[in-house]
């Protein structure tokens, strides 16, 4: 079975709000049995726009994303934020399936890279 992710991007307008959202948000996502993948941290935008601030989060399954984000538990955490942050939110289902190898072609030079 496939897990589930949140990709979330943020911008946080209220620190203080955010903060006790941070604060509230991880009963829900042990009850699902999420974890974090990448919470805040470096990066760097090679591609479109971005926000101030990265989430990724893993669960079990799809269903189980998508219930922690439904759950009356994490509704409650996240009502803490009273528009502390302008987020992106995303649940997604993981991929299984075969992988990229070494022995793959290389690139046509000039070809299209995305």
């Amino acid at each position: 079975m496939a897990k589930g992710y949140w990709i979330v991007r943020v911008d946080v307008s209220d620190a203080e709000a955010y903060k006790a959202y941070a604060a509230a948000n991880g009963a829900a996502f042990a009850r699902f049995g999420g974890r974090f993948l990448a919470r805040g941290g470096a990066f760097e935008a090679v591609a479109g726009q971005a926000r101030a601030r990265n989430v990724i989060v893993e669960f079990p399954s799809y269903e189980e994303a998508l219930a922690c984000w439904h759950s009356d538990l994490y509704q409650s955490a996240r009502a803490l934020q009273k528009g502390g942050a302008e987020a992106d939110i995303v649940v997604i289902e993981g991929y299984d399936g075969p992988q990229p190898t070494l022995s793959e072609p290389a690139p046509t030079p000039g070809a299209a890279s995305e």
